[in-house]
């Protein structure tokens, strides 16, 4: 069963986006999964299609309403096999940081079903009423759930089985196993004066192995120390 993406969007215009192209992109075409933007619009009642009003309380902005955008969640529930769930995911700054290891469970799961904010925020009735699940990106704004949507797919779609072109293309990426990712390099052998590290061009796959898990550990030392307490549950390499 292919992988089902429903996304919920003021800009159903920006989907795919860059998921049109490349690995995601022909992955698309092929049907290893599917994309189906719905415009929030259009679960409006008045002829202006408002979807969103001002914040109880006072305050800036505006606030997209429970009672339009539950009936579009509802409306996609119809549409769905109820033997088959999908998470609701709302795109929120406020959320819980999405992981590699969310990753890797959404994508083994039939699909989800994906809610872009936009204005100030999105009514708290019907995140708790239709079990929302906030999923945060990172530590910083954006004008709209739209960008968070893509970089959510966009780390899903590639681990789907098929297609990447390798299979053990993930595998030492940063994130798997609770490390960051050890360094890579190619052909020439010199760069300005800078050689390829020898171990590399051994042939020995086990100082390899040995040598790219001690760069992963030194970089997430320096760069990411919050990981090891995640990884040191990880078991080394030792051959």
């Amino acid at each position: 069963m292919a992988f089902r993406a429903t996304v919920l969007t003021l800009y159903p215009e920006m989907f795919p986006g860059h998921l049109g192209h490349s690995l995601a992109g022909r992955a698309l075409e092929r049907g290893q999964w599917s994309l189906e933007p719905v415009q929030i619009r259009d679960f409006a009642e008045d002829r202006h299609r408002t979807v969103d009003d001002t914040p109880a309380g006072g305050g800036a902005g505006m606030v997209l309403r429970a009672d339009i955008l539950s009936r579009a969640i509802d409306q996609i529930s119809k549409n769905d096999d109820p033997a088959i769930v999908r998470p609701r995911l709302l795109m929120s700054p406020r959320g819980r940081p999405l992981t590699q290891a969310r990753v890797r469970e959404i994508a083994g799961g039939p699909g989800a079903v994906i809610v872009c904010g936009r204005f100030e925020g999105v009514d708290q009735r019907v995140i708790d009423a239709r079990a929302l699940e906030e999923v945060s990106i990172g530590d910083y704004i954006l004008s709209g759930g739209e960008p968070a949507a893509l970089t959510l797919l966009d780390a899903v779609v590639r681990i789907l089985p098929g297609v990447m072109g390798n299979a053990l293309s993930g595998v030492h990426e940063s994130f798997e196993g609770g490390l960051l990712e050890h360094p890579h390099y190619t052909r020439p052998q010199v760069f300005e004066g800078q050689e390829i590290p020898a171990v590399l061009t051994s042939g020995n796959h086990g100082a390899i192995e040995r040598w790219r898990r001690a760069e992963a550990e030194r970089l997430t030392r320096e760069r990411r120390p919050d990981l090891l307490s995640d990884a040191s549950s990880s078991q080394p390499v030792t051959k």
